[in-house]
């Protein structure tokens, strides 16, 4: 794909203004760093707060009264006692218990459901939401109308508090409507970094004037996606098409606590979502191999793909994330092994360019979370 044919968010002219170097990303064309650098970025947003475009994500609107209940129908999670002005995490299962994306789902009021769904999926979660729940429902795409920005680390609330003081009541997974300079926003004090801060739903043609006032601010820099990837990696955070897609349910993907307990086997509303019935008995019975975090023992990045061996060298798992983690000033990676080595502190092995890496199984998140829960 060209650069050409790539698609552009409604900051697409500010990231070149701000000497972004800029990458093909779910077929967008988007920012990976900026002068400051990835290193510098990851820090300054635990340190401060960063600035990110995640235009490029699916917003979707699901009006009437039974939006909740033929949702639910999709999800392993419970919609339909969603608190008005609170989000949670979901994700959609297909009919063998895989995970087609993960999405953020927020009540809004009003019969009125929020869906942020990821980039390289948002077309066909949208057909999938037409398909099955299209007649129960009103489904509105907002792809062309809402751009989506993230204010995150320990100084966001300070920044985005002179322009709506009421967003430093507001605490984790909370979501409300916003006016930021003159624009009506969906503002949820969540994000993908493991630092407290902001996601900002904004009118495509707002986007621009929010940005440059938010950057306008002194604890504010542009972040581009390196440093993303680094800091969810830290905060032990699941990226679809990497850490879970299709070929992975709930249960590999240790993704156990994001299934609602009313919806598990012993549930009040039990199932009645694709592939319950695999969920269920993975659940029971176990699973032949999980998602584990990763340290390793060397100053050695693990990436993506690299096989994980045993002390006699048979392959248990793989790497489906990895990289430097600059807050610990350490590689970090995350991986599927064998369930009989997901134990905390098992030794395992990497390969990396025909070399064995040692690594032990650890706990995430690998950086303590900072969200505000009042």
């Amino acid at each position: 794909m060209t650069t050409e044919t790539l698609a552009k968010t409604p900051l697409h002219a500010l990231h070149l203004e701000l000497g972004a170097r800029m990458v093909p990303f779910a077929g967008y064309d988007m920012p990976v760093q900026y002068p400051l650098g990835v290193m510098k970025e990851h820090l300054h947003t635990r340190d401060a707060a960063g600035l990110f475009d995640v235009s490029h994500m699916g917003q979707i609107l699901l009006r009437g009264e039974n939006a909740a209940r033929a949702l639910e129908t999709l999800v392993p999670v419970d919609i339909i006692d969603l608190p008005v002005g609170m989000q949670r995490y979901a994700m959609f299962t297909d009919a063998q218990g895989g995970i087609l994306d993960d999405l953020m789902v927020a009540n809004l009021g009003d019969d009125t459901l929020y869906v942020v769904v990821n980039a390289a999926c948002k077309d066909q979660d949208l057909a999938h939401l037409k398909k099955h729940i299209g007649e129960q429902c009103q489904i509105e795409c907002l792809f062309e109308e809402r751009a989506l920005l993230a204010l995150q680390g320990p100084k966001a609330v300070d920044v985005l508090a002179r322009l709506a003081p009421e967003v430093s009541k507001m605490t984790f997974m909370q979501v409300a409507r916003v006016r930021l300079l003159g624009s009506e926003c969906i503002v949820s004090r969540s994000g993908y970094t493991g630092e407290d801060g902001f996601e900002i739903s904004v009118a495509v043609d707002q986007a621009e004037a929010l940005a440059r006032s938010l950057l306008a601010e002194v604890e504010v820099e542009a972040i581009g996606l390196g440093a993303r990837d680094s800091l969810r990696l830290e905060a032990g955070l699941c990226l679809y098409g990497h850490d879970m897609s299709s070929a992975t349910t709930p249960i590999e993907a240790s993704l156990l606590w994001a299934i609602s307990k009313v919806r598990r086997a012993d549930g009040e509303r039990a199932g009645n979502f694709p592939g319950a019935e695999r969920v269920f008995e993975q659940q029971q019975k176990g699973v032949a191999r999980k998602r584990v975090g990763l340290l390793p023992q060397e100053r050695v990045p693990v990436r993506e793909g690299a096989e994980i061996v045993d002390a006699d060298g048979t392959v248990i798992g793989q790497v489906c994330s990895g990289g430097f983690g600059p807050t610990l000033g350490a590689p970090v990676a995350m991986g599927y092994v064998n369930a009989s080595q997901t134990a905390i502190d098992s030794d395992v092995w990497a390969v990396v360019r025909g070399k064995r890496v040692a690594m032990k199984v650890a706990k995430t998140p690998f950086v303590p979370q900072r969200y505000y829960r009042g």
